[in-house]
């Protein structure tokens, strides 16, 4: 991870978050029924310390890296914002079938554009929770983060190594979907975002695991599997089937650069 050693603190004044559902927010869960997330938490921080503070988050659950670059990046791009963090290519990882080549292409055309735009780039090597679909999806996964990092040194990027940290692999801090972190997940996950960027460090451990717990019995992971594949995985797949998405008409949460006054 790439950190900004500076002692004189960042000053910082827009923020705008681009991607998907990691970056929407899911499954970091308000009391109204809406998302708050990573980025969320990130600005709330940046506008504690800064007046006038500015926020954006165009990000939209299962958006491919396809959808980000036609629908997000000019959005953001015409921002003008001091800091822009960009996550995405990930859903498109994890489909059976995936041009790699392609998503390199895409992700590379949405670093050219936001780079010169902005005063302060942000990748990241996305978090992956420990289990069977880590282990077969990881190949890609490892030749996106690789792609990541030579964007980042070609264009001045900062990356947050998410993939790397022990702790965003603990399935203790993934939801019951397996594929969206909970509050606490996206609780490390600004912190990260926020000692990358060169703020004081509110939590220096935010890469290490949650203490030791005992393990669920072999009844209560089986009914965790049961739900999971009830309630997420046949859905997951019946929308693969049909060529829907979960994003499908979604708005984002916040899609024009305004000063931040808590959730949405």
């Amino acid at each position: 991870m790439q950190t900004n050693t500076a002692t004189t603190p960042p000053a910082h004044t827009s923020l705008v978050a681009v991607g998907d559902s990691f970056t929407e927010g899911m499954s970091d869960l308000l009391p109204d029924g809406s998302y708050r997330g990573w980025a969320d938490l990130l600005a709330m921080r940046m506008a504690a310390r800064t007046p006038g503070f500015r926020y954006a988050n165009l990000a939209v659950r299962g958006k491919l890296i396809s959808q980000i670059v036609e629908e997000q990046v000019g959005v953001a791009a015409g921002m003008d914002a001091d800091v822009i963090t960009l996550v995405g290519g990930l859903n498109d990882a994890l489909r059976p079938k995936c041009d790699m080549g392609r998503v390199r292409g895409l992700l590379t055309e949405a670093v050219e554009r936001l780079a010169p735009s902005c005063g302060q780039l942000v990748l990241m090597r996305s978090p992956g929770r420990q289990g069977p679909v880590l282990e077969r999806f990881r190949p890609r996964m490892e030749e996106l983060f690789a792609c990541v990092e030579q964007l980042a040194a070609k264009h001045g990027a900062l990356v947050v190594d998410l993939y790397g940290a022990p702790s965003l692999a603990d399935p203790r801090l993934w939801d019951v979907d397996r594929l969206h972190l909970t509050t606490e997940g996206h609780r490390r996950v600004a912190e990260a975002v926020w000692q990358t960027l060169g703020y004081e460090p509110e939590d220096t451990g935010w890469h290490v695991p949650p203490p030791a717990t005992k393990p669920p019995g072999w009844t209560a992971r089986r009914v965790a599997d049961v739900r999971f594949t009830q309630q997420h995985l046949l859905p997951w797949i019946g929308r693969r089937l049909t060529g829907r998405s979960s994003g499908d008409g979604r708005l984002p949460k916040r899609p024009e650069l305004l000063p931040y006054e808590g959730p949405a």
